[in-house]
């Protein structure tokens, strides 16, 4: 079974605030922890500063991680958040 999946940042404006709350408000339902990762540099998804630090602007691969496999389901969610851009047009 697969804890982790690679995507892309697709909107213009990169993963910024509001994204970021997005992915922390998704994260927050896991059981256990779930990590942004960038560049081998690791964020705790339910903190919008820590994933804000990461630095993603468009065109950005990351790596979306999880710890138990419980959370599956919320790391296809955040994966699927991702793909849309964020709901943002």
């Amino acid at each position: 079974m697969k804890f982790s999946r690679k995507v892309i940042i697709p909107n213009e404006l990169g993963l910024h605030a509001r994204s970021a709350a997005k992915i922390a408000q998704l994260a927050e339902e896991a059981r256990s922890n779930v990590f942004i990762v960038k560049d081998g540099q690791e964020a705790n998804a339910t903190s919008i500063l820590d994933v804000m630090a990461l630095y993603c602007p468009c065109g950005t691969e990351v790596l979306v991680k999880i710890a138990d496999p419980g959370d599956l389901e919320v790391l296809n969610r955040i994966v699927g958040l991702i793909e849309i851009g964020f709901g943002e047009s």
